[in-house]
């Protein structure tokens, strides 16, 4: 169970660069022996946030105020992309990232965000690079909301921007279910498929069975 996504007013960062991939966004080499949930925040986009000393980078973004608390990232062209893993998620909602707001993104990460309560949504790159310009004129000062209920995002100045979502993603997250809770809530369709299933095709429920 994830933490219900309903609306949303927060800071938003503005990351523009064009395909951060996943081992950009947790580096493999800070998934040993520490992938498992929890750990993995402090990690986040690691090689843009830390100097080679171990000091916060103050050019990244994220390391200066008031970005410093975004809940909220918009990102250029291909977010996500390159390897599958889910700690790339993880370590974005640890850090306390609840949606990102892009052109594009990687096919599995885009996926995993569902799974893991954080809204991705997509909008044109003529939309995202003008809601990237309106924080930066406003260095951070305007908020921006996202709304799941109502499928919109509305930038600092007020302008309303609404965007697709497949409705089974949508109602999960507007009440914190993953795929596995959302199939389990048909069990009862699901058992009486069966029950049937066995009647129509008999050898195919004994298939692995002990005699």
């Amino acid at each position: 169970m994830a933490q219900p996504f309903t609306k949303l007013t927060a800071i938003a960062a503005p990351i523009m660069r064009t395909n951060v991939d996943t081992d950009v966004i947790i580096s493999i080499n800070r998934m040993i022996g520490n992938s498992v949930r929890g750990s993995l925040g402090k990690w986040a986009f690691g090689s843009l946030r830390y100097l080679p000393d171990g000091s916060d980078n103050p050019e990244f973004i994220l390391n200066r105020e008031p970005y410093r608390a975004a809940e909220i990232l918009v990102t250029g062209p291909n977010f996500g992309c390159g390897s599958s893993r889910e700690a790339a998620v993880w370590s974005l909602q640890e850090m306390g990232i609840r949606a990102i707001i892009g052109s594009g993104f990687g096919d599995i990460f885009f996926a995993n965000c569902f799974q893991n309560g954080i809204l991705p949504v997509v909008l044109d790159k003529a939309t995202i690079d003008s809601l990237a310009a309106e924080i930066e004129a406003s260095q951070g000062a305007g908020r921006l909301t996202v709304d799941l209920q109502e499928q919109t995002v509305t930038s600092p100045s007020g302008a309303r921007h609404s965007f697709e979502i497949d409705p089974r993603r949508r109602a999960g997250l507007l009440e914190g279910l993953d795929e596995i809770s959302l199939t389990l809530r048909r069990e009862h369709e699901i058992r009486a498929f069966q029950a049937s299933d066995r009647g129509a095709r008999p050898w195919i429920h004994f298939a692995g069975q002990s005699a």
